[in-house]
């Protein structure tokens, strides 16, 4: 576990580092549109992700990046589709909303709230149409556990017993409202319960519970017996998006920022891991990583309009 915790750190570390850059381009207008960042959430993509594979199938939201990160690995083709660049892995058309990498499996992430949760459903009956033993997983939020297609999907998924994955990133607000003025009970495993379907709730900032609740949904899910979801409980520290202001008790935001980030916390499990001169080569690294992607992306060329129109019709 040791050498795996200093992977988990790596990988947090890099999508960390990677919002903060794209936040600091975002400001200086280097990107455009919105962007919706997830500092402060990052154990949740990277601890899910570990026990998932290539052929798994991941569907996200429109707060994408940790998602497409700790699914593929692709930093590269992360910042370049931020910056709308052909080497993008949406080849510069989708932006920071509509990530998309098939070779890795995943599937997109999407503007719409709650969009990718019947998407994943697909995937999962599509593996188990085909025989085999992979995953349709979703990433969602409190905001999308709240509409009404997530019903519809874990009554589907657990009436044909599909290799469904539902993961809620339970971070107590959606967009700007608090969860508590918004939702009944905030229980989300009270949601799979309803339709007969396991559930954990883990703490969504210790990477390592988030891993072995990962692990132990994907061996439920692959043995053949339906579908599992997991409330991960979690804290994003920065607003919505760019352009709204946070209003949310900072003395919350202090306690995540000081006393319960996902970084500090796996640093401390493991001290003689993550000791001082281990911990600034990993850092290091990490940043750059982010350094080098956002240096090809800017030098990247921008997509061919011609070709996006007979890719798509126009």
């Amino acid at each position: 576990m040791q050498k795996q915790a200093a992977e988990f750190w790596k990988w947090m570390r890099i999508i960390r580092y990677f919002e903060s850059s794209a936040k600091e381009l975002y400001r200086a207008g280097g990107i455009k549109g919105a962007l919706h960042l997830s500092i402060g959430q990052e154990a949740v993509p990277v601890g899910v992700c570990a026990a998932l594979r290539d052929d798994d199938k991941v569907l996200s939201t429109h707060r994408s990046h940790g998602h497409y990160i700790g699914k593929t690995h692709d930093v590269d083709g992360a910042y370049a589709e931020l910056l709308g660049k052909a080497t993008g892995c949406s080849r510069g058309f989708g932006g920071s909303m509509h990530m998309f990498n098939q070779a890795k499996g995943f599937l997109g992430s999407n503007g719409i709230v709650g969009a990718g949760i019947p998407l994943a459903l697909g995937a999962a009956f599509a593996h188990k149409y085909l025989k085999t033993d992979g995953v349709g997983a979703t990433f969602f939020g409190d905001g999308a556990a709240n509409q009404g297609t997530l019903h519809e999907t874990l009554n589907l998924a657990a009436l044909k017993k599909l290799p469904f994955l539902a993961v809620c990133e339970n971070n107590t607000v959606a967009a700007t409202t608090l969860t508590g003025n918004s939702t009944a009970n905030q229980d989300r495993t009270l949601l799979a319960a309803a339709y007969g379907i396991p559930a954990i709730t883990a703490d969504g900032n210790d990477v390592t519970a988030v891993y072995k609740a990962a692990c132990t949904a994907v061996e439920h899910i692959r043995s053949g017996q339906g579908p599992f979801l997991l409330d991960l409980r979690t804290y994003r520290v920065e607003p919505h998006c760019g352009i709204i202001r946070d209003t949310r008790d900072k003395s919350i935001r202090d306690y995540y920022v000081n006393e319960h980030d996902p970084l500090k916390m796996l640093e401390g499990k493991y001290p003689k891991v993550f000791t001082a001169a281990k911990l600034a080569a990993l850092d290091k690294e990490c940043c750059q990583i982010v350094d080098n992607a956002q240096k090809k992306a800017l030098a990247a060329p921008m997509p061919d309009l011609e070709q996006f129109k007979l890719d798509f019709g126009v």
